[in-house]
């Protein structure tokens, strides 16, 4: 049964456990709708209260549940399981497979019920290896500034030859833990992430206290740095354009026009070719993180997206 426990925010969480681990996720609304359950997942370094501006409005149509990630947010954030090598049952290979089972594996045991997948940034890629997963209990999936992953190994060749050249020693150092946890920890402080954030949310709308701390104090948890060792050392896993190619559910895409490290270019493209792909709004003056930064257009194409699931 789930537990009750603090999450990164001053909110109550509900626990799952999951395997080895233990999942936190929280959720709004009923299930007294007949539209299919919504789950938000959080990208990188975010945790599901990154979700703050979206979930109470989207819980007015149907039941809307955000998630933790295995090693973010108030999730179990395991040691690193490297290219397969494990030293204890509870190392966690940080990759998309094994997120996506865990984001399948909440919608058939807590959820019950057919899903509508919103995931941001590695969210995005999550939630589609989900939905592959799920099948027909998938009723749809939003990619909100899906990740490109421009740095995995299938892409090499569209990186300048120095990078090509250099990929083997790059490998090679980010394995060591010394050096990943020196990178984390000089990431890992509130002036870098809100630095990050000016990024992220070109805008500037939403860079409040609340959101620093959010993001921060996941960092500061004991297995923080494994966890961003785990995910620094993904070279060679799955592409978003992949997982479409014979994906059966409609993608809608919702991209920030002025993203800094997902360029909506990318995203026309995806939208112009990928068969699944059903619509793309696009939200002027937003980078990354639209949904935060501008969360009043993002809801609307949301709940117009959720009145078409079956």
């Amino acid at each position: 049964m789930p537990k009750t426990s603090s999450n990164c925010s001053s909110s109550l969480t509900e626990i799952w456990p999951w395997k080895n681990w233990e999942v936190a996720w929280s959720q709004e609304g009923n299930d007294q709708s007949n539209l299919p359950a919504i789950v938000l997942i959080h990208g990188f370094g975010a945790c599901k209260e990154h979700w703050r501006h979206n979930q109470p409005v989207l819980a007015q149509q149907t039941q809307c549940f955000a998630i933790d990630l295995i090693g973010f947010g108030n999730s179990s954030q395991p040691h690193a399981r490297l290219a397969n090598i494990s030293t204890s049952k509870n190392d966690f290979h940080y990759c998309f497979d094994s997120w996506g089972c865990q984001i399948a594996d909440f919608c058939v045991e807590i959820v019950q019920k057919p899903v509508v997948l919103i995931g941001n940034s590695i969210g995005g890629v999550v939630a589609l290896r989900a939905a592959q997963r799920l099948e027909e209990s998938c009723s749809g999936v939003v990619l909100i500034d899906c990740a490109q992953r421009t740095m995995d190994d299938k892409r090499l060749s569209e990186q300048p030859k120095l990078m090509q050249w250099s990929r083997p020693l790059l490998k090679a150092l980010v394995k060591q833990r010394w050096l990943s946890r020196s990178l984390f920890n000089n990431a890992a402080q509130p002036s870098v992430i809100r630095k990050i954030l000016k990024q992220a949310y070109p805008s500037g709308k939403h860079i409040d206290e609340d959101l620093v701390k959010m993001l921060h104090l996941p960092s500061q948890r004991p297995g923080a740095a494994e966890a961003f060792r785990g995910f620094i050392n993904i070279f060679n896993d799955h592409l978003a354009p992949d997982l479409m190619k014979d994906l059966k559910v409609p993608v809608d895409l919702i991209w920030g026009k002025d993203d800094p490290w997902e360029p909506i270019e990318i995203a026309k493209s995806w939208a112009s070719s990928i068969n699944c792909i059903r619509s793309l709004a696009v939200i002027k003056e937003s980078g990354h993180c639209p949904h935060d930064e501008s969360p009043e257009e993002v809801n609307k194409v949301l709940l117009q997206i959720i009145q078409q699931a079956k």
